[in-house]
């Protein structure tokens, strides 16, 4: 075989710098100055949950110290609803904002994506939904995530709430931010329950940017491997000891690298089938990647049971014998992993009912954009037969 033929083509993209260190968002102000000398305006988007905890305080501070006027957006909420983006953006154009620096979880992260763009330029946010669709130059972005889980800091997708209950993304190239930071003194106040299920929604992201039937490429390969060790080896010290630096760190870089695996790698049917369950029954979106996940992987592994086998050597490294076994010493090792950490493990426990599950198979199967990645097609029949195994 040749080495055309071991190693086919593929590209990567991912933020061209990165921060990671306890402690840095109080001397954000500094790195700042060093990356954007010319920004005089910033506005820090966040949501009023995280406002509250103070932590807040030394970064502005440390902003304000660098010379940097800092105005607050903390209106995000879970889910962002288009109009929230929308009055976003446009505080964001009425402040004369230079920067946007986003700080928090998955939703202020996205959130903050699309400021950046919509305040710098003419263009629509409808018009941006789909794959490439962003045309307009954006301001400089900074991404700071408060959660180990979404990956938001490193990937080039928002995620936006365009209706009642369904969701849209902007997938650019433009969304990458400039600078990541990883700071887990930002972390210590999450609760167990927000730590666990980000985890978790850390850890799919890895496995299904290791299976994923488009884009899969060695340096995907290796991102979500490293993750996946970094984040089963300390998501319980993280849950059970929530002042754990160390632990935090480590979930802060393995929910990274997991963002950079699947940005290049792209997630598949857990997503899929976890977006209704958010959208519907507003259950956060980590958990509801938790409440499927073994259930798609016992029903894809017909056709990824080898890849499978080699992640069964990172969760479950005692396992052994067939690919098939080991297949399923990894699901069983996910399962537990869920009860150890305490969160729910069935849909019914989120308050969905049978009479739920063809509601939810139906808008399952809109997600095109994501189970066009899966290790094997879906039918209709086989996502609502995953959702009544979940129940």
């Amino acid at each position: 075989m040749s080495a055309l033929e071991n190693f086919p083509a593929f590209s990567f993209s991912t933020v061209p710098h990165i921060l990671c260190e306890p402690g840095i968002a109080q001397r954000l102000g500094d790195s700042l100055q060093q990356h954007f000398p010319a920004a005089r305006r910033a506005l820090l988007v966040t949501d009023a949950g995280f406002l509250q905890t103070g932590l807040l305080e030394p970064v502005i501070a440390s902003l304000r110290g660098a010379g940097l006027a800092v105005e607050i957006f903390s209106g995000v909420l879970a889910d962002p609803p288009e109009a929230v983006v929308l009055q976003a953006a446009a505080e964001a154009r009425r402040a004369g904002i230079d920067l946007v620096i986003g700080i928090g979880g998955g939703s202020s992260m996205d959130v903050a994506k699309l400021i950046a763009v919509l305040a710098a330029g003419e263009q629509e946010l409808k018009t941006m939904y789909g794959i490439g669709n962003v045309k307009e130059r954006r301001l400089p972005l900074v991404q700071v995530p408060t959660t180990a889980g979404t990956g938001s800091e490193v990937t080039p997708i928002s995620i936006v709430t365009t209706g009642a209950t369904t969701k849209m993304g902007v997938v650019s190239p433009h969304l990458y931010a400039d600078l990541a930071v990883l700071d887990a003194e930002l972390t210590l106040g999450l609760p167990p329950r927000v730590t666990a299920a980000t985890g978790i929604d850390a850890m799919v992201h890895a496995i299904e940017a290791y299976t994923t039937r488009h884009k899969k490429n060695p340096l995907s390969d290796m991102l979500a491997r490293q993750a996946l060790t970094l984040l089963s080896a300390n998501l319980v010290t993280a849950c059970r000891d929530g002042r754990n630096l160390a632990a935090r760190q480590a979930m802060l870089l393995g929910a990274m690298l997991a963002g950079q695996a699947f940005a290049n790698a792209p997630c598949a049917a857990v997503h899929a089938l976890a977006y209704p369950i958010g959208g519907i029954f507003h259950v956060p979106h980590g958990l509801s990647n938790s409440l499927v996940l073994p259930h798609v992987l016992r029903i894809n592994a017909s056709h990824a049971a080898p890849l499978y086998a080699e992640l069964a050597e990172i969760v479950a490294p005692e396992a052994l014998g067939s690919d098939e076994a080991r297949t399923l010493a990894l699901i069983e090792g996910m399962e537990q992993l869920a009860l150890e950490v305490g969160i729910e493990t069935r849909l019914r426990q989120v308050g969905i009912a049978e009479t739920d599950l063809d509601r939810l198979a139906d808008d399952a199967m809109l997600q095109t954009r994501l189970l066009t990645n899966n290790p094997r097609e879906l039918t209709r029949d086989e996502v609502r037969a995953i959702y009544a195994a979940a129940l």
